[in-house]
């Protein structure tokens, strides 16, 4: 357990020193105030704000992640520092659930930072407020918890990523391929083939329980479905359950 929150307390300031944790801070928060702007512009013919707000959220998550999650594996192994902390009592496990945990905290922490938006907008503009649905209630409260839930498994992807090479660009682009499968690939699949595509209906369950947008408009509606929580959880326990695998087997050559 020390050495977990050792390693994660270790993510967490070698993140805060990176320019690229700021580059993606800034595009981070730079598009969600667009975005945000956007909905406030056209506010009066908008019936839900908090899922406009958070339709976007693929968009910084796509370029976020992976410059969070590129290095913390990938530029251990290559500057030789992943061996040697292999040496010491810290077990793969804690190396990897510890930097997973330190690009989390900075991951969610972004997201605050945005919610500081239409926070503000409630404080400075009371009365234009009142009947402004997303600065509260159960559509920015569901926003919000998607954001976390869906987060921890792109996070997880992103150091399975960085922990198959010693690239940094490598695993950057690894991580980008994968969370574009994971929550484009049936939108697109589905929404701009420009096919018909014909889904008996007892398959549709199951196709639904694996579609992102789908999570996230009934998240930003208010509708919270446990089935999403073990869809993110378990695939997330998945991805870094083979990254330490992989690093095991590192230590073990």
């Amino acid at each position: 357990m020390r050495g977990f929150l050792a390693i994660a307390r270790h993510e967490v300031f070698v993140l805060l020193i990176s320019p690229a944790t700021y580059v993606a801070g800034f595009l981070f928060l730079l598009m969600m105030w667009l975005v945000y702007w956007l909905i406030l512009k056209d506010l009066p013919s908008e019936d839900l704000p908090a899922s406009s707000f958070f339709q976007l959220f693929w968009l910084p998550v796509l370029f976020m992640v992976p410059l969070l999650t590129m290095r913390t594996l990938a530029e251990e192994r290559r500057m030789g520092t992943l061996e040697s902390t292999l040496t010491t009592p810290t077990t793969p496990l804690a190396i990897v659930f510890g930097k997973f945990s330190g690009a989390y905290l900075v991951f969610l922490a972004f997201w605050v930072l945005a919610l500081g938006y239409p926070i503000l907008t409630a404080l400075q503009v009371p009365e234009g407020s009142a009947n402004f649905s997303f600065a509260g209630g159960s559509q920015l409260t569901g926003g919000v918890l998607f954001v976390a839930v869906s987060g921890a498994m792109y996070i997880a992807a992103g150091i399975f990523a960085s922990s198959l090479t010693r690239s940094q660009f490598v695993a950057a682009m690894l991580c980008f391929a994968i969370l574009f499968i994971v929550i484009l690939g049936e939108q697109l699949l589905f929404t701009y083939s420009g096919t018909q595509i014909v889904v008996a209906d007892r398959w549709q369950p199951i196709l639904d329980y694996f579609r992102t947008f789908r999570h996230l408009e009934d998240f930003s509606r208010g509708i919270v479905d446990t089935r999403p929580f073990v869809l993110y959880f378990s695939s997330a326990i998945v991805m870094l359950g083979i990254a330490v695998v992989v690093v095991e087997r590192k230590a073990t050559r």
